[in-house]
């Protein structure tokens, strides 16, 4: 590995524990204004790892959709995240729920992460970290740690700020029952 490489690995590794760490501060301090509760989600088109090469907000119309932001592909936390995501996916598809993860990383990056990991649900670049900001979830260079449930309508129903990747995918699973009104 080059020295630069060395470098950035390094970087990468220390931005994702930050952004981590960023899950204890007061919400204002974790990224932009929040899309409010009971409103439309922000629309968005993104580039992705599968189909045919961009995925829309729109493209899910009548599902739930799990949109979780993660600061970077391959780092400790990140890969965590998305290993318990995959564990529970027939879970979330019993639910009508389609996740779609959200990183500034490109979209060769989420295609060697989804093959790395056994991902069966897209991955979206956001370099610019535009749809990032439109859901207040951006930091300097990278996206935060957030998810938020969107209806079936496309209204925001859930937000989850500064998540704790070892049991967030259950904490997702129960709002969802929730919102469904489904009985444990």
């Amino acid at each position: 590995m080059s020295r630069r490489a060395l470098i950035s690995s390094v970087l990468s590794i220390c931005l994702c524990l930050f952004a981590g760490l960023v899950g204890a501060a007061p919400a204002a301090a974790m990224g932009g204004p929040q899309v409010p509760l009971g409103e439309p989600a922000p629309a968005f088109t993104l580039p992705t790892n599968v189909g045919d090469g961009e995925i829309s907000l729109a493209d899910y119309q009548g599902q739930w959709v799990v949109l979780y932001f993660y600061p970077k592909d391959f780092t400790s936390g990140c890969t965590l995240e998305a290993q318990r995501f995959q564990r529970d996916f027939a879970q979330y598809q019993a639910h009508n729920a389609q996740i779609l993860g959200v990183s500034a990383d490109d979209v060769d990056s989420h295609a060697e992460f989804c093959d790395s990991e056994g991902l069966e649900f897209p991955l979206l670049s956001d370099p610019k970290g535009q749809v990032s900001k439109a859901y207040g979830s951006w930091l300097g260079a990278m996206s935060l740690r957030h998810t938020y449930i969107i209806d079936p309508e496309g209204v925001m129903r859930a937000r989850f700020l500064g998540v704790s990747p070892p049991i967030h995918s259950q904490e997702v699973l129960a709002a969802l029952d929730e919102l469904q009104g489904v009985d444990g």
